[in-house]
């Protein structure tokens, strides 16, 4: 399915043709409830990957385990998982975590409220299936249950929870909201936008075990505003090979020059 206005189309194009395809991009105007943009299969669910962090951070401000933008801040510890680096090996902020992807921290949060509550979270939310029980048998969900795990939402649902968040109908105190929004990364961009959002990216399972490296998923999802127009988004794409840049960032980049060629 394709819905678009014609001089949104090229940006996203160029930078992903080469390496990666597009599973959806998918944009909607919050005023009109307008689909503006809507490519691929916008319904299929997916691991929502880092993308869970904002729907968390909801939930962990909701239930009062994180307090502000600066609080808690929590140091890192041996055994934590570190493939992100140096900034992962410190000490962490609520900022911090979003804006290095953290997934330490999150288990520290998923840990604090627990599978039960997490999962009533999610479902108030209307985010995916609700399933946080992890691998099957593994009992890991507090670990690892949005990433490429029992987890699973769509681009379109996506979109849907995104638009409760920034107009606070979301079943929680708006306070959460509040400082939620606080600590999303905006990200530059041109033509009078400005964008918010959060990258995600994880690996398919192979069928003989492991993950597939080559076949990376990346999302980007959030909102953006120019003047009085406001919009939300979600884009998926999938490498055809594993490139230098990583898919997440790439996917990022294009979605962003796809509304930077927004018409007014």
């Amino acid at each position: 399915m394709i819905r678009m206005l014609a001089p949104f189309a090229s940006g996203m194009f160029l930078a992903l043709s080469a390496s990666a395809n597009t599973l959806c991009q998918i944009v909607v105007d919050t005023d009109t409830h307008n689909t503006v943009r809507e490519i691929g299969d916008c319904n299929a669910r997916y691991t929502p990957a880092s993308t869970f962090k904002i729907p968390l951070a909801v939930m962990g401000y909701d239930a009062g385990f994180l307090l502000d933008a600066q609080t808690p801040s929590i140091p890192y510890r041996d055994g934590y998982v570190a493939w992100g680096g140096a900034n992962w090996k410190t000490d962490t902020t609520p900022a911090r975590w979003l804006q290095y992807s953290v997934v330490w921290y999150s288990q520290q949060i998923a840990k604090s409220l627990g599978q039960t509550r997490i999962e009533q979270y999610a479902r108030d939310f209307g985010f995916g299936n609700a399933d946080l029980s992890g691998d099957e048998g593994k009992n890991n969900g507090l670990e690892r249950g949005w990433i490429n795990s029992s987890l699973q939402i769509s681009p379109r649902e996506q979109v849907q929870f995104i638009s409760k968040l920034i107009t606070y109908d979301l079943p929680v105190e708006n306070s959460a909201i509040d400082k939620t929004l606080a600590i999303v990364t905006e990200f530059s961009a041109n033509h009078g936008w400005q964008v918010w959002g959060k990258t995600g990216s994880a690996y398919p399972r192979k069928p003989s075990g492991g993950f597939d490296y080559d076949r990376g998923w990346g999302w980007f999802v959030g909102w953006a505003k120019r003047d009085e127009t406001t919009i939300v988004f979600a884009h998926l794409t999938q490498d055809e090979k594993r490139p230098n840049v990583s898919v997440a960032k790439r996917t990022r980049a294009a979605m962003i020059k796809a509304i930077e060629s927004l018409p007014r």
